[in-house]
């Protein structure tokens, strides 16, 4: 019989994978704590339930943390993945996010809108893939877009790009 934190990250993780994950190619693979013990023990996990993701111990101990199981998998997918097409990730009320919106539809660029506030998705995909270009110590603002699958960056940078 599992133990109901073990029972209650099982559930969370199938949930989250079938919505927050939805398109995100997963592989899971589930072991017997008893049985398989050693394996999580070379990594720092000691305490069921473990998930790790691409050899990382990302929770122990406690039911998953769903934010945290998504930031995992979208970071680990947006290092293998590139984002394709023209992109705009950005939230509601944000006036530069607006002002880039609007550039765009006056060139009629079509573009796919992100809002990080309302898709913990979008939010986590768009740090996986600004971080590594900006640095980590650089904060991070909206809107940050991408046109023809190259990062172009704020707002000012777009009005620059499309001159």
């Amino acid at each position: 019989i599992p133990c109901g934190e073990c029972s209650l990250t099982d559930d969370i993780l199938k949930h989250t994978l079938e919505t927050d994950l939805d398109g995100i190619p997963t592989r899971v693979s589930t072991f017997d704590w008893l049985t398989f013990f050693w394996r999580p023990l070379k990594k720092g996990g000691w305490h069921a339930p473990i998930v790790m993701v691409e050899g990382k111990v990302i929770s122990q101990g406690n039911a998953i943390n769903r934010g945290v199981l998504v930031q995992a998998i979208v970071t680990e997918h947006a290092k293998r993945t590139p984002l394709k097409g023209n992109h705009v990730f950005g939230k509601k009320n944000c006036p530069h996010c607006t002002k880039a919106k609007a550039a765009l539809d006056a060139k009629n660029i079509e573009y796919e809108y992100h809002d990080v506030i309302e898709s913990p998705r979008a939010l986590y995909e768009m740090l996986a893939r600004v971080k590594p270009i900006i640095g980590d110590k650089t904060p991070v603002t909206v809107p940050q877009i991408w046109l023809d699958d190259e990062y172009v960056g704020g707002a000012d940078d777009l009005e620059n790009f499309l001159l």
